[in-house]
C-alpha cells in the first residue's frame, strides 16, 4: 500500500498537500487562539463554501468559466469574507466575536440559496464539505504551495509584530506597530489557508485542524514557540495517520485527520492527568 503512493499522482499530490496543511494550519491556529478568535476559521469556512458553490454555478452556467477551478472563487470569497469580519470587528468594538457568527450566517444562507439554484449536490460539492484523497489535483498542490509560501514568509519576516499585536493590541499600537495592516493581512491569510486546504480535510472540518493541535499543544508547551513546535508536529501526525488510515479503509480524508487530530487531544491530557496524579 505504501507503494501506491509514489505509484499514482493523485496520493502524491494528497500527501505533499497534506504535509503542506498540517505545517499552517497550526502555525496560523496559534495566532488565532491566543487573539481569542479560535471560531474565525467556522465563518470564514461558510464564507469559502458559498464561494465554491458560486464557481460551480458560474461554470455550470457560463462556458467562459467553465475551466476555472472553484477553489479560487472560494478564495476570492474568503478573502473578501476576511475584511468583512476585519471591518466589523472595527464597528462591534465591545463585541467584537459578534463579526464571526454574522459572516458565518451570511456564508452559510448564501450558500443554500446557491445550491437551491444549482439543483443540489455533486460528488464534487461533497468532497470540499469533508474531503477526499481522490479528488486532489495538481492545482490543489499548487495553489497550497503558493499560500504556504506566503503564510510562512510573513510569520518569519514579521514575527514580533505579529506576536505584539496577538498578545497585547494597545501596547503594539504605542510601539508604532502597523497593527491594522497586520491584522488585515492576518486575516486575509487564514482565509486562503483555509480555501487551500478544503480538499484535503474538507471545508466543514478545516477549523479543527487549525485549533486542536494548539489545544493539545497548550497543554505541554512552556513557551509561545514551543507552542507553534508542538502544535506542527501534531498536526503533522494527524494528517499523515489520518491520510494512512482514510486510504486503507477507504474513510473521507477529512474526518480520518480530525479524528487523529482529536485521538491525540485525547492522549496528551490523559498524560498529564496520569502525571499529576502520580506526583
Amino acid at each position: 500500500m505504501l507503494a501506491d503512493w509514489w505509484q499514482y499522482d493523485f496520493l502524491r499530490y494528497t500527501l505533499f498537500s497534506g504535509i503542506l496543511i498540517g505545517l499552517i494550519c497550526p502555525v496560523l491556529g496559534t495566532f488565532l487562539i491566543v487573539r481569542r478568535l479560535s471560531m474565525m476559521a467556522d465563518g470564514l469556512s461558510h464564507v469559502t463554501l458559498s464561494g465554491v458553490a458560486a464557481g460551480m454555478l458560474v461554470s455550470k452556467k457560463i462556458a467562459f468559466f467553465s475551466a476555472v477551478n472553484p477553489l479560487f472563487f472560494g478564495m476570492l470569497f474568503a478573502v473578501v469574507g476576511s475584511l468583512f469580519i476585519e471591518r466589523l470587528r472595527k464597528v462591534y468594538k465591545a463585541y467584537q466575536d459578534l463579526a464571526i457568527p454574522i459572516i458565518l450566517s451570511a456564508g452559510l444562507g448564501l450558500f443554500t440559496v446557491l445550491i437551491s439554484v444549482a439543483d443540489g449536490f455533486n460528488a464534487d460539492l461533497y468532497s470540499y464539505l469533508f474531503g477526499k484523497i481522490v479528488t486532489v489535483s495538481i492545482e490543489d498542490l499548487y495553489a497550497l504551495i503558493g499560500v504556504a509560501v506566503v503564510v510562512l514568509g510573513t510569520v518569519v519576516l514579521i514575527y514580533k509584530e505579529l506576536f505584539a499585536v496577538s498578545f497585547d493590541e494597545e501596547f503594539a499600537r504605542v510601539s508604532g506597530v502597523a497593527r491594522r495592516s497586520i491584522n488585515l493581512w492576518f486575516m486575509v491569510l487564514v482565509a486562503l489557508t483555509i480555501a487551500a486546504s478544503m480538499r484535503i480535510v474538507g471545508v466543514l472540518l478545516i477549523s479543527a485542524l487549525i485549533t486542536l493541535p494548539v489545544a493539545a499543544s497548550l497543554q505541554i508547551a512552556g513557551s509561545f514557540r514551543q507552542t507553534i513546535f508542538f502544535s506542527i508536529l501534531f498536526a503533522e501526525t494527524s494528517v499523515l495517520s489520518g491520510l494512512y488510515f482514510a486510504y486503507l479503509l477507504d474513510w473521507a480524508s477529512g474526518g480520518t485527520i480530525v479524528l487523529m487530530a482529536v485521538l491525540i487531544l485525547l492522549v496528551v491530557l490523559g498524560a498529564k492527568k496520569l502525571r499529576v496524579l502520580l506526583r
